[in-house]
Formats: C-alpha cells, structure tokens, sequence
C-alpha cells in the first residue's frame, strides 16, 4: 500500500535536498507535486485542499535548523500532518459484543476470523448473513480451521439467532462476540433498517465498519452513509496489500471523524494489524516501520522452534536446521519483499537492488535445499561434497551453483554470529537475528 504515494513524494523531497531556505517559489513547487501525488493516490479532494493548505503555513519561510535540510524539513512537515490526516491511534477494542458492517464483498467474513485471532481465542463467531448462501458456511470453516468457537448455524431468522447467540455467549463466559452481519452490493434502505434494528437490540461494545481499501476515496464516501445511519466506533481496512495508492486510508478518516482501527494485509488469518498513524505516516515517507516489522517476526516465529534455536547458540552451535527456522519465518511474514518494504530508504534505493535478490521464491528454493538433505548434512554442512551437492541440487530442482550460494548465506551468518559474540549467549527471540539475512 501506498507505494505510488510514496515514491511521487520521495521525488519531491529530492528536489529539494539542496535548499537552504524554503521559500515561496520552492513551497509552491513543492505543493503542486504533492497535490499530484495525492489525487492519484486517489485521495478525496477535500482532504488534498485541507491538507495542502496546512502544509503550505507552515512550511512558507521555514529556516533550516543546523545539520537539517529543506527537505527534511518539509518531510517533518509533511509527516506530521499525514498523521493528523490519519487520525489519533485508537484505543483498544473493548470487551463483550462487536459488530461488524460494511457492504458485500468488502471482506467482512474474512476479517470476524481474523479479528478473533487478534483479539482472543476465548472469542465465539456469529453469522447474521442469512442471505448470502455459502456465507454461514464460510464462517464455520474460518472458525474450525482455526479453533474457534462458532454459533451453531442453521437457522434463518436473524433476530432470533443474536438473541440465542448472546445467552449463550453469557453462559459460557467468552471474552468477545463477533457477530458478522449481512452486506449489500450497495447501501439501501432495507440493509440500513436492518443493521440499526440489530444495533438497537445487540447494544454492542463496539461497531467496527469493515471497507475495502481498493475503493479508494469512494470508500470514504460509502463509510460517511453508514456513519449517517448507524453509530459506528471504528473502521477496519481491507485488501491493503492489493492497494498501492492509498487514497481510502487518507480519507476515511478525515472524512468520517471514525479512526481507523485495523488494517488487513493479506489473505492469511494472521494478516491483520492494528493501525498506527505514526508507523503508517513513516511508510507513506519512506522512513521505515521497524517496530511493526519486529512485532511480525514476534507473532510468526514459533516458540518453541525459537527456543531450540537460542538453545544450540548458547551452546555454540548453529546448524542448518536452525537457518531454517529463520528462512521459514520471512516466508510466513511475506517474504523478503514485504520485509523490506518497512526498512528506511527502501524505496528511494530500490532500484539500486538486485532483483534476483528480493524474488519470494528464493525462500521456497532455500527450503526446499535444505529439506533435500540428510539429517546428517543439515547438522554438519561441512560433509556437503560435490557427489552430495549434485543430489541435493536434484532433489530441490535447482542446480548446484544454488545450493552453493546457500552454503555460503549459511558461512556468512555463523560468521557474523561469531563476530558479535552470540555464541553462548542467551539470545532470546529468532526476530534478533533479523539482519543477519541483509533485510
């Protein structure tokens, strides 16, 4: 998300890398290749003039602190007014009922899964959408796949399926309710008739409008009706990931006055983030995301796979097996692509990276080299001979130069291990080691 935002500002930033003084002529220039940037992000038009007109005060006759350059100083500017656009960080969602609304397709079944991983596993799942044919099943599917508890489907009057639902819920003691309710292909009076007459029953803790972030500024348009309908307590972003404008994000907000309460970055049930204004204002500039970044290597790795790891370098030791672990963690966080998108400077130095390098599949040839040996050679990669590397190579579908390029990723990081001293240390969590893969 935001990609085309972000590379049009970092160029006006580059412009204007050699002032010292922001003056008029500059500002103004300045302002028109932002306005660009912003309609073609797709942002609403009334957030482009408010956020235009607050930039152009302040960053008019600005002097350039020591060691500061105009464009960093007009990229402070700028970052502090996209997270005012973006709105303050909300608070958490609190416990008991939440409903989630939005129009069909936007990803409302998908997201109730998610938001249930996100907020508690002690979370019972609710399907109102008597509607749609296969939407009561897709629910139950989420839900088993990943141990939730669901209310038993079936049934086909809405009204007496929450009001069951929640003596239950109350019986059993669940942390959260999540009900999903109904969509419509478009915003109609019997679809609004409806969530209000539900609203009013369910008396829910939160209201979570669920919008699908490829609509763009129209999004913001669609939340400001439902808003004027119903009482809502926060929005949740789909389909971030598919979206390289971000015009929804920028708008619904400012449009709305509701924050933005998670966004969802992929398809997988772990693919849901809180939302940040401040982290997201950094993306937008491509200043980077590492605490996110961080968090993801956290919530991916697997604990005890993790702790075997911190075992054998503590005992100084680190094998394939190991290197594994860490090579199946970026794949499960969206592989080296998405990892970079959250370090500093990577779009402005994109081009100056090799391709082969940032290709995801890398990771799938990696894996598939390394499960192509014997226990024995992912312990002691040193028995690794030619006769063995051409099997190896063989057995993955790649060919031999491949598999010594992974032998030698594996020398460089056990050196670089050895060179910070790891070795017989306690080094906690594999999300440390991040760097040691150039990411």
């Amino acid at each position: 998300m935001f990609d085309t935002l972000s590379e049009k500002l970092t160029k006006v930033f580059d412009k204007l890398t050699k002032r010292g003084l922001l003056t008029q002529e500059h500002v103004n220039a300045a302002l028109r290749d932002v306005r660009i940037a912003l309609l073609e992000a797709d942002v609403a038009l009334p957030v482009v003039k408010q956020f235009l007109n607050t930039i152009g005060e302040q960053a008019i006759g600005q002097k350039i602190i020591k060691s500061v350059s105009a464009s960093q100083m007009m990229m402070k500017i700028i970052h502090d007014e996209l997270i005012k656009t973006l709105g303050k960080k909300a608070p958490p969602i609190k416990k008991g009922k939440i409903l989630l609304v939005g129009l069909q397709g936007s990803g409302k079944t998908t997201t109730a899964g998610k938001l249930a991983r996100f907020l508690s596993k002690n979370t019972l799942l609710v399907s109102l959408d008597v509607y749609r044919p296969a939407a009561q099943e897709q629910l139950k599917q989420i839900a088993e796949q990943n141990g939730f508890e669901i209310f038993p489907i079936g049934q086909t009057d809405v009204k007496e399926i929450y009001k069951a639902a929640i003596k239950y819920s109350q019986a059993k003691k669940f942390d959260y309710i999540i009900f999903d309710t109904a969509g419509r292909l478009h915003i109609d009076d019997a679809l609004m008739d409806e969530l209000r007459m539900i609203q009013e029953d369910i008396r829910p803790s939160e209201t979570l409008l669920v919008a699908d972030a490829m609509m763009g500024q129209d999004a913001a348009v669609m939340a400001q009706t439902f808003k004027d309908n119903i009482n809502l307590s926060g929005i949740i972003l789909t389909r971030v990931d598919g979206d390289a404008r971000g015009g929804a994000a920028l708008s619904l907000h400012m449009v709305t006055d509701c924050p933005i309460r998670f966004m969802g970055v992929g398809e997988k049930i772990e693919q849901l983030e809180a939302f940040d204004p401040e982290r997201v204002a950094s993306r937008i500039l491509d200043m980077g995301d590492i605490i996110s970044l961080v968090e993801q290597a956290e919530s991916f790795a697997d604990s005890k796979e993790q702790e075997k790891v911190s075992q054998n370098i503590e005992k100084g030791r680190f094998d394939l097996n190991d290197m594994l672990v860490y090579i199946k963690q970026m794949e499960s966080m969206g592989g080296l692509s998405s990892i970079m998108k959250m370090l500093p400077g990577f779009k402005a130095n994109q081009d100056q990276l090799n391709p082969d390098a940032m290709d995801d599949k890398l990771l799938k040839k990696q894996v598939a080299i390394i499960g192509s040996m014997t226990p024995k050679e992912r312990r002691n990669p040193d028995v690794l001979n030619g006769p063995r590397k051409k099997r190896v190579a063989l057995g993955s579908g790649v060919d031999v130069p491949a598999v010594n390029r992974l032998l030698k990723q594996y020398e460089n990081v056990k050196q670089m291990m050895k060179q910070f001293g790891m070795f017989g240390k306690d080094t906690g969590d594999v999300s440390k080691f991040k760097n040691f893969f150039g990411f």
